[in-house]
């Protein structure tokens, strides 16, 4: 069986949540197994372009593979949180959810010029989020290498939004 079916077959579909019209895709029963956790790093890992010199993970699900696949890689793991989240200082980027609108924030040194920084997720929608991420990234003059999710909503047409940052994305399953 490919990953795709794995992820599908393994997350849970809960309607109507967090609001009414959002089928939730809750991939919490994926961590109840650790070799489909296994197969999911080895895969984010064969089909990167390059190897980054850092991942991003977005709060707070992209922090569960996006540290896994980090330290397997042997970089640095950014932590871009909701605002006001860090204590240190911080630069920000604001962005539209499907749903709703938020801003994101990493800790102002934690990319430097001419970086390869990979952003992963567990889920792209509309990119607003993916987005976010890779304008902090420009901001500090360092490069999106590539985008890795665990899941995308092809309806939403995010991919579209992030081709213009890089053509390297990767999703593991589609809906």
């Amino acid at each position: 069986m490919v990953i795709s079916e794995k992820i599908k077959n393994t997350i849970r579909e809960i309607p109507d949540f967090p609001t009414p019209g959002v089928n939730f895709k809750d991939i919490t029963p994926i961590f109840e197994n650790p070799q489909l956790c296994e197969e999911i790093i080895q895969s984010f890992i064969e089909q990167i372009s390059e190897k980054p010199d850092a991942v991003l993970g977005i709060e707070s699900r992209g922090f569960l593979f996006g540290f896994l696949l980090a330290n397997r890689l042997q970089v640095p793991f950014i932590l871009a949180r909701k605002a006001g989240k860090l204590p240190y200082k911080t630069v920000k980027a604001e962005y539209q959810l499907e749903y709703g609108s938020s801003a994101i924030e990493i800790n102002q040194d934690s990319i430097k010029p001419e970086q390869k920084i990979l952003i992963h997720d567990d889920l792209l929608a509309t990119g607003g989020t993916a987005m976010a991420a890779a304008q902090l990234i420009l901001h500090h003059r360092a490069k999106v290498s590539d985008f890795t999710f665990l899941i995308e909503l092809s309806s939403l047409k995010g991919k579209e939004k992030l081709q213009a940052i890089t053509k390297n994305i990767i999703c593991l399953t589609t809906y």
